[in-house]
């Protein structure tokens, strides 16, 4: 991420398909699209009963063998496993060599990713007190990275480069808390019996790792973390944690070859998949009602006031009671503002919505109500930083 950031700032006025692939704007513009066609085409007369019907397509051989039966299953337990490898690396890479590879790099994004999720679940738990919603209290504690690095790229070269790393770092710790989250809280009972193949598994993977350097060793790895996801998915702990694990366990010299495998599919094919598949909700009069609700509100404060206001208190904390020592003094406005975009939940906050509620009204309405919050931090996150940016060049144009 942090040379796709370089890359960005230096590249010339040609602008190829592969600039595009690897764009941080290209993801986040396809899941608008995705977005935007799935709630049309739901609130589609004659359509929309049809289309989200079709994401619950059961396939039968696949419930008998005990795998993920339905189209949505199967997008959302086995290839998000593939979306939750690809973050992974991107977390072990940026651990070891990158710039949270030092004490000092790391302290200030991950005190601020801390705050960011525990100042949401309290305002949702707040909001929500008393009610059969609490379960969901991990749902604006996310941050998308996509979404939200593709906002702060539409301004251009006068975001400073630290902000940008700070907001990837932020993002990626972020995403791990919310890995962690699903793992131990949104999964059911552990089967000792699985568990003990998924380590079994790990072991396996190590030595593999460890003592095989030929192309056998590849097709022995993904194998293995094929089996260990099966594994994982029988144990009750949500099957995609175990793409996380098999990243963790993979080489960081070795993270370059199946990151540009996994480029394409992932990005362009899962994730766009995850966004038609979740956000096939319908808009009526009652949908929009629960908007006023405690679960909605609970969601959309969390997102939109919570993330910005534990980001902030944690970078003031931090430098004021010198835990973390700036090389300038800290821009308040500018900080802000990331907090702000933080607040764009979308991929991670609708995947918690899904395993927080049984209940498909739920659902839908802490999904819309993600979209919404979501939607409104974009909105005034880039109006915010365009305005502070504005101010530091001595730019008065309108937003």
């Amino acid at each position: 991420m942090t040379q796709d950031l370089r890359s960005v700032d230096a590249r010339s006025n040609k602008f190829t398909l592969t600039d595009f692939l690897h764009d941080s704007r290209a993801v986040g513009i396809l899941l608008l699209l995705c977005t935007t066609a799935s709630l049309i085409i739901t609130n589609l007369p004659g359509t929309g009963e049809s289309y989200n019907h079709f994401w619950e397509t059961e396939i039968p051989f696949l419930h008998s063998i005990h795998l993920p039966h339905s189209i949505l299953h199967i997008i959302n337990d086995a290839l998000m496993a593939l979306f939750f490898f690809q973050v992974g690396m991107e977390i072990k890479r940026e651990s070891v060599v990158g710039e949270l590879s030092s004490p000092s790099r790391m302290m200030l994004p991950t005190a601020a990713a801390l705050f960011g999720v525990i100042f949401p679940a309290i305002i949702f738990l707040t909001a929500t007190k008393g009610t059969i919603y609490q379960t969901g209290w991990a749902i604006p504690a996310a941050t998308d990275i996509a979404f939200s690095l593709g906002i702060l790229s539409l301004l251009g070269k006068a975001v400073p480069y630290s902000i940008k790393i700070f907001l990837t770092a932020l993002a990626i710790i972020d995403d791990l808390c919310a890995i962690l989250i699903i793992a131990f809280f949104y999964g059911s009972r552990p089967e000792f019996m699985w568990l003990l193949g998924v380590a079994a598994c790990v072991a396996l993977i190590l030595l593999v790792i460890k003592y095989l350097r030929n192309p056998l060793s590849r097709i022995l790895y993904l194998s293995l973390g094929v089996v260990m996801w099966y594994c994982m998915y029988q144990s009750g702990i949500h099957a995609t944690f175990a793409g996380v694990i098999l990243s963790a366990l993979l080489p960081v010299n070795k993270i370059p070859v199946y990151e540009k495998a996994l480029l394409f599919p992932v990005n362009f094919l899962v994730i766009p998949l995850f966004a038609l598949a979740n956000t096939s909700i319908f808009i009526n009069a009652q949908a929009i009602a629960n908007l006023l609700g405690e679960l909605s509100i609970g969601i959309i404060l969390g997102l939109l006031i919570g993330k910005p206001a534990g980001i902030s208190l944690a970078i003031y904390l931090m430098t004021k009671m010198r835990i973390v020592k700036l090389k300038t003094k800290p821009d308040w406005m500018l900080y802000i503002g990331v907090g702000i975009l933080a607040g764009i939940g979308f991929t991670m906050s609708i995947f918690v919505s899904m395993l927080a509620f049984d209940d498909k009204t739920l659902q839908d309405t802490a999904k819309l109500a993600v979209l919404a919050a979501s939607a409104l931090s974009m909105v005034i996150g880039y109006t915010w930083l365009k305005i502070v940016l504005n101010k530091k060049t001595g730019v008065n144009s309108t937003v």
